[in-house]
């Protein structure tokens, strides 16, 4: 299948990706409306610069990213032949897990035991108050993942031989511009310098240990295969986003809609999220903090992940990927 054609569509004036010639090692890359870039290393004058350490100084080059994306004579090339790369490399990658109310209500439901004596409106009325109870005393749900497990936005994902159920989860992911450690909710955003789109792989068949049910999770093996998280195209800046806690998550799969939800449906939007995050860890620049996926997943419709089947997601305002899944060749 043909590679999909990078659009530059997205919320304000430019947007950052991460981008290459064919056979060229990748280059940070300002992005605007009608499709044209420039090499920030150009630009900028630093021939070794990366997008994470753009966000390392946010404050200071952000001003000067807007003068740039004006500046009808810098050197813009057009986008049309250039590989669009995962936006930026993080150190660290949290991700928000039992985020979206309605989400969560399904998983549990498709979880249930066989001779649990609940009928589905039962277990929907008691999870749901669950859910309530979670966000009044604002205990989020956060682990770690792999900087390794991310891929670009249009590069294929290769379902590993030994996953059984693998389940896509689009959502959106908040980039870090400024270190963070130990901020109050009012604060947190102000860290976030942009954001941007993953999708969260999940095998559902290796979420739960099966050796020992008490140990619980495994998220290690269950999402951080490599190329798990496609990530991308874009990351644009906060200040071009008005509110992420309403913004549309929607996933395709090979043409038919299955997520199409608010993020108004999260129980921790971004900002107590990246607030509860730093009171345990420090956020470094270029760190991402997925926020969890709507409803809509494939354990939900019974319909996991298989070889060809191709996924597009977008979020309002941020652009749209689209990977195609191929089996692993043993």
């Amino acid at each position: 299948m043909k590679p999909a054609a990078a659009s530059a569509s997205f919320s304000g004036p430019f947007a950052l990706g991460s981008l290459s010639d064919p056979d060229q090692a990748s280059f940070p890359a300002l992005v605007i409306a009608g499709g044209r870039v420039l090499d920030l290393r150009v630009a900028l004058a630093e021939p070794a610069l990366t997008t994470r350490q753009i966000f390392e100084r946010w404050d200071v080059l952000l001003p000067r990213l807007r003068e740039l994306a004006a500046d009808t004579t810098a050197a813009w090339r057009p986008l049309e032949g250039l590989r669009v790369q995962a936006p930026v490399e993080p150190r660290q990658v949290f991700q928000s897990g039992a985020n979206y109310r309605q989400h969560v209500i399904d998983l549990e439901v498709a979880h249930r035991s066989p001779d649990d004596p609940r009928t589905v409106e039962e277990a929907r009325a008691e999870i749901a108050a669950i859910m309530d109870r979670r966000a009044a005393e604002d205990l989020p749900y956060v682990f770690i993942g792999l900087p390794s497990a991310i891929t670009g936005p249009y590069d294929d994902v290769v379902l590993p031989s030994w996953a059984e159920q693998p389940d896509w989860e689009l959502e959106l992911a908040a980039v870090i511009g400024r270190p963070a450690q130990r901020v109050s909710v009012e604060e947190a955003l102000d860290h976030v310098a942009g954001y941007t789109i993953a999708n969260d792989l999940t095998d559902r068949a290796t979420v739960f240990r099966r050796d020992m049910k008490a140990i619980g999770t495994d998220w290690l093996h269950c999402k951080n295969a490599p190329g798990f998280t496609p990530l991308g195209p874009w990351i644009v800046p906060a200040e071009s986003i008005a509110d992420p806690g309403d913004l549309r998550v929607t996933l395709k799969l090979n043409g038919d809609t299955m997520q199409d939800e608010s993020t108004k449906d999260m129980l921790f939007g971004v900002a107590r999220l990246v607030s509860y995050i730093s009171q345990t860890a420090q956020l470094l620049p270029g760190d991402l903090v997925l926020t969890g996926s709507p409803a809509g997943n494939g354990i939900h419709w019974g319909r996991l992940l298989r070889d060809g089947d191709v996924m597009e997601g977008s979020v309002t305002g941020l652009g749209a990927q689209r990977t195609r899944c191929v089996a692993e060749a043993l």
